[in-house]
């Protein structure tokens, strides 16, 4: 644990999705909230079909969506700087990317998962 999923409609350019994920695990990994930097698992899910809005025109406006899941005991103020610490290292890491291409609203959630959860590591 954590989990970060990543969601980004097709109009925002994300030209090197590895190293977001890179750059997203090593601030996590970096708050010094976390034991081990494998605990940090992140995957960007592709959206082929949105519409922000209400109107088909107004496809200019796109949106990263990151939702962190963690396990239960980090209080508010822990849970909100990590919210803030990916607001922070999604705008630095693709600002520049964007160019005017569209309206980017960086959208952050972290949520405590159930604390019914299984694991296991095969392999080492």
């Amino acid at each position: 644990m954590p989990h970060l999923t990543i969601q980004a409609s097709p109009n925002v350019s994300i030209s090197h999705e590895e190293s977001l994920l890179k750059s997203l695990n090593k601030a996590l990994w970096d708050s010094g909230h976390f034991g081990k930097p494998t605990d940090i698992k992140a995957r960007i899910i592709p959206i082929d079909t949105f519409l922000v809005g209400v109107e088909d025109d107004e496809q200019a406006h796109g949106f990263i969506y990151a939702h962190l899941k963690l396990m239960p005991g980090r209080d508010n103020d822990v849970r909100e700087q990590l919210a803030q610490l990916l607001v922070t290292t999604i705008e630095d890491s693709l600002s520049e990317e964007q160019s005017g291409r569209a309206a980017l609203k960086i959208c952050v959630e972290v949520e405590e998962i159930s604390p019914v959860y299984q694991k296991k590591l095969l392999g080492s």
